[in-house]
């Protein structure tokens, strides 16, 4: 029941994120040249870069899974032996390049505001910060998760099949962001 709740779940958060595509694309639509103009600010390679790390991290998240499938919370050998690792490690690698992308996104976030593209600037300011902001929240929201997540595994004696659906469903909603900001990067950074 978890598992399907939490899929009824991100399919409204899907449409949350169809509603701002449509904003964006809208607005874009009746303020072309803006569009051409302020484009020339965004930094594509470190965006690419900071996309990278997104991606990463699902990877990691989704090692997570398979151990907690297997029933292995935490390590069971040294800290530098990967194939022992189990999904708190998996899930502390996850959360901290989840945490380098929020942090990326911020420093961008003040270049561009260096820059003069702000919230209030104009049609395109607003529709950057609105859409990447939205996600970054989310993304925030996935790192409390993981956190959560991890917090169990130190406080149950024992590693249920609710700690392993809890993993799971926190892959689900972190893959979901993750391919989110790829639709948003490609939107954003590459159509321009």
């Amino acid at each position: 029941m978890t598992a399907v709740g939490t899929m009824v779940w991100l399919s409204s958060e899907l449409m949350f994120f169809a509603g701002l595509f449509a904003m964006y694309f809208t607005i874009r639509s009746v303020a072309g040249g803006l569009w051409h103009e302020r484009t020339n600010h965004l930094e594509v390679t470190y965006a690419f870069c900071n996309t990278l790390v997104l991606v990463i991290s699902s990877v990691w998240c989704q090692m997570g899974v398979w151990k907690a499938e297997q029933g292995q919370p935490s390590r069971t050998g040294k800290l530098l032996q990967f194939k022992q690792w189990g999904m708190r490690e998996w899930y502390v690698l996850a959360y901290l390049f989840g945490a380098v992308f929020v942090s990326g996104q911020v420093l961008e976030y003040s270049n561009m505001f260096g820059d003069g593209i702000s919230l209030n600037s104009d049609a395109y300011g607003s529709m950057f910060y609105l859409t990447t902001g939205f996600h970054a929240m989310h993304v925030t929201g996935g790192l409390i998760a993981f956190l959560l997540i991890i917090g169990r595994t130190f406080t149950a004696k024992k590693f249920s099949h609710h700690q392993i659906t809890g993993a799971i469903v926190v892959s689900y909603y972190w893959h979901f962001v993750d391919v989110v900001w790829i639709a948003l990067f490609a939107t954003i950074y590459l159509l321009k």
